[in-house]
């Protein structure tokens, strides 16, 4: 590990001393204006590319560390493929009453009822105009919670950002904005994806950005085959697996596992493999898929990729394992490939093991 890595993971571990949200506030602060040297460059056997993007490896940040794309000085410095900040909604909103983030530091674990709390668009697209030239940024697009007709709110994010981001995901699988899973069900997918893909530029042209679903663990094998028809029947360029579960496992052992709220970290982990799997086996490698929830370590990469999984991303596992996580996945996959004779990671991608 470097001396870099050593010294972010420390700092990490000062933050959990502090109340959750207040940890997350000076994280975002800290990425936005400390001055990282940039990351090692990655082993060439983890270059891949993702539903066009070519990416330097496949490991990303997932939505929620960085909601309003003020950090991506210092984000697209910690290592990353590719980096996704969000979700944001046309307007600003606070969100749901504070306290709303939980740490499960028994289960390594987090609870979140956030409640989409950002700054809206105008101040999201300002922050991406100045983003670093290199960086894959993704911009997780949600509905504000007082919005009737939620698809408008997707396609008035995916217009006002165009040209600014790498890349799309429209979040429906959010627990914590009333009706947006509902989105999940195939009537309103078919109107909110046909929305979208009407709203996108046509297909083949240079200005198309990919767009990607994101899916509740909690969902049937045959829910989640209806959602992967419907985002192949509307050009969706790859599925998200998967957001935060409300289950509670009986294995959490934290005073504060009750509270409500998506759970997320490893207790998830079980929950998002079989959703991963359900994914797979419905697209037939027709659509791409991205790996979340409890992957906390190379070989938890690894066994998604083998799963099906083009790419994967984590957060949680950071505020755990901190910033030097990232380094150690990127090693220990790096090496996981070499060792089983796969010199790049498509060719790793649903190998049976």
């Amino acid at each position: 590990m470097s001396l870099v890595e050593t010294l972010s993971d420390w700092g990490a571990a000062a933050l959990r001393r502090l109340e959750p949200e207040q940890a997350h506030e000076l994280a975002i602060k800290g990425l936005a204006r400390l001055p990282l040297p940039p990351a090692a460059p990655d082993d060439p056997v983890l270059r891949t590319r993702l539903a066009g993007l070519d990416l330097a490896n496949p490991i990303g940040l997932a939505a929620g560390l960085d909601k309003n794309a003020e950090a991506l000085r210092g984000l697209s410095r910690l290592g990353f493929g590719f980096v996704e900040c969000g979700s944001v909604t046309p307007r600003p909103q606070a969100g749901n009453p504070r306290p709303r983030l939980f740490r499960l530091a028994e289960d390594q674990a987090i609870i979140n009822r956030m409640g989409f709390n950002n700054a809206g668009l105008d101040v999201f697209a300002d922050h991406l105009r100045r983003a670093p030239a290199r960086a894959i940024v993704g911009a997780n697009l949600g509905a504000n919670k007082d919005t009737e007709d939620k698809a408008a709110d997707y396609v008035e994010g995916l217009r006002r950002l165009e040209g600014l981001a790498g890349y799309f995901t429209i979040n429906i699988s959010s627990p914590n904005t009333p009706g947006l899973r509902a989105l999940q069900g195939r009537q309103a997918l078919d109107d909110l994806l046909g929305r979208i893909d009407q709203a996108r530029p046509p297909l083949g042209a240079p200005a198309r950005r990919p767009v990607f679903l994101k899916i509740a663990p909690d969902l049937s094998a045959a829910e989640i085959a209806e959602i992967v028809e419907a985002a192949v029947d509307h050009h969706i360029d790859a599925l998200i697996v998967s957001n935060t579960t409300l289950e509670r496992p009986a294995s959490l052992a934290s005073a504060q596992a009750g509270e409500s709220g998506g759970l997320s970290g490893a207790p998830l982990r079980p929950f998002a493999e079989q959703a991963l799997r359900a994914a797979a086996e419905a697209a037939h490698g027709r659509l791409p898929l991205i790996a979340v929830g409890g992957i906390a370590s190379g070989e938890d990469a690894y066994r998604r990729i083998r799963l099906g999984a083009s790419a994967v991303q984590v957060y949680s596992a950071l505020i755990y394992g901190g910033p030097g996580l990232v380094g150690r996945i990127k090693r220990d996959l790096a090496a996981r490939l070499r060792a089983d004779g796969f010199s790049t990671v498509s060719e790793a991608v649903g190998a049976p093991r």
